[in-house]
Parts: C-alpha cells; sequence; structure tokens
C-alpha cells in the first residue's frame, strides 16, 4: 500500500475555500480505482493546518491520482491559498495489509 501524508498550511481567510475544494477532491479521489483512503484532518489547535492522508494500492495507483481532472483542478484551486508550499511524505502503509 502506498500512503501519502500531504502537510498543508493555507492562509486563515482561505481555510473554507480549501476545505470546499479539498471536498470535490476527496469525492472524487476515494471514487478512483485503487483508493483505500483518502482522509482530509484538519488541526484542532491551527485550523489552517491540514493533513490529507491518501492511501492507494500501489505506487502506480497513486502516480494516476495525480493525472486526474478533479486533482489538477484541485492543484489549481488550492495554489493562490497556501502559506506555504505543501509537504508530500510518503510512507509504506503495513496495516491493514
Amino acid at each position: 500500500m502506498q500512503v501519502t501524508l500531504v502537510h498543508v498550511r493555507v492562509r486563515p481567510e482561505s481555510v473554507d475555500a480549501f476545505i470546499a475544494a479539498t471536498r470535490a477532491n476527496h469525492e472524487a479521489s476515494v471514487a478512483e480505482p485503487g483508493n483505500r483512503r483518502f482522509d482530509v484532518l484538519q488541526a484542532p489547535e491551527d485550523a489552517t493546518r491540514f493533513i490529507l492522508y491518501e492511501a492507494y494500492d500501489s505506487a502506480a495507483d497513486a502516480a494516476a491520482h495525480k493525472q486526474t481532472a478533479h486533482y489538477l483542478a484541485w492543484r489549481d484551486a488550492v495554489a493562490g491559498m497556501m502559506a506555504e508550499p505543501r509537504r508530500g511524505e510518503p510512507m509504506k502503509g503495513l496495516l491493514p495489509a
């Protein structure tokens, strides 16, 4: 299983718009072949900090996600909302197998 933790910090005035754009990306992503999870997490102590937990069956499935129309639309929509560049942290999913 291929997992990526995407660390995101948005501008305070962009929180609601970021959540709306990310909701649309989430809804389409969970329907992709090979997707196991696409969770959106918000830090309770800092509403501008998010982690996207993306889990795919394989690295190829995760790479295919980056080519979808919904991902490309999300990427472009949120680019101006970022307080700093987002950072993807690849992980190897062990459990569940």
